[in-house]
């Protein structure tokens, strides 16, 4: 006879995988342009004149040229990388996040501020595992300048990546992996930590419809918060996966060191390049994926009662 609380279990995770992977979809098809325009802030050198072309004075600026130079569909540059990654990543996201919990309850009777953040730094650490390969080969499509139509494919990029730097730590699995560590365990940590404890201690609203805006409040917040945090991480690994300043002469690598270098180089404010589009897309990006998430979940659960 078959186990219930082990049939539980596996639809449990098959209803946290199942939304987690739509809250990813969903989220990166909707914000993936601001994430473009966030890597072209970030591999942008403090070097480059006013007067380049190829430099980007604002949001709106980088928007007006890449349209203009690379046409409309350049906004997309990259997303069958990140389209393929989200389902497996989110859903990973959501269900390692809901197992860590119970790790870093430490004894108590439900699981606190900290068990909240600790579990979210342990669901983004593992998932940064998942995802970097297809970040090496994202961050390369993004850098490309090129018009839309004189891109490669995200397959001609891959091979291309495992040609010329191999497969290991310095090539498609390995290179800036660290980075993408740090970036996605501060911000799931941030992340998961305040919505949680801050959506526990708000009471929820009668009317749906401020219910609603109570969520994306404090999921905007909560995404926006992460980003402060965790963005030296991401232009770290945008440096170090992006195209070097000189061709053949790797000047970016290790994490730590390239924050210590662009910190010294370009100043502090460096570490920070291409915060407001990364907000533009995480704030937001981050109450649509809860949104997602939890109505997702709770359909399942509605359908598929025990």
């Amino acid at each position: 006879m078959e186990n219930k609380p082990e049939r539980s279990l596996l639809k449990n995770a098959a209803f946290q995988l199942t939304a987690g992977g739509s809250a990813g979809c969903v989220e990166v098809s909707i914000m993936h342009p601001l994430d473009l325009i966030k890597t072209r802030f970030q591999l942008q050198s403090s070097s480059l004149a006013p007067t380049d072309p190829n430099h980007y004075s604002g949001v709106r600026d980088c928007m007006v040229k890449m349209y203009r130079q690379e046409g409309l569909g350049s906004f997309w540059k990259g997303l069958p990388a990140p389209l393929m990654v989200e389902t497996p990543k989110r859903a990973w996201k959501f269900f390692t996040f809901e197992q860590f919990q119970k790790v870093f309850l430490f004894g108590s009777d439900k699981p606190t501020a900290l068990t909240y953040s600790l579990a979210g730094l342990g669901s983004g650490v593992t998932e940064a595992i998942i995802v970097n390969p297809f970040e090496v080969v994202k961050v390369k499509m993004q850098s490309n300048r090129a018009h839309q139509s004189e891109t490669p494919s995200t397959w001609t990029v891959a091979r291309e990546i495992v040609k010329e730097e191999g497969i290991g730590r310095n090539g498609l699995l390995g290179k800036g992996i660290t980075g993408t560590m740090g970036r996605n365990g501060f911000f799931n940590m941030i992340y998961f930590g305040f919505y949680h404890t801050v959506k526990n201690w708000l009471p929820p609203a009668s009317d749906y419809r401020l219910e609603f805006l109570r969520k994306v409040g404090i999921g905007l917040t909560a995404g926006t918060l992460g980003c402060c945090v965790n963005i030296p991480f991401d232009v770290a690994k945008s440096r170090i996966q992006g195209p070097q300043p000189v061709p053949g002469v790797v000047k970016y690598r290790g994490t730590a060191r390239v924050i210590a270098m662009v910190y010294k180089e370009e100043g502090f404010l460096a570490l920070y390049k291409g915060l407001v589009p990364k907000i533009m897309r995480l704030g937001p990006g981050g109450a649509i994926m809860l949104l997602v998430y939890e109505n997702v979940h709770d359909y399942l659960v509605r359908k598929y009662p025990d």
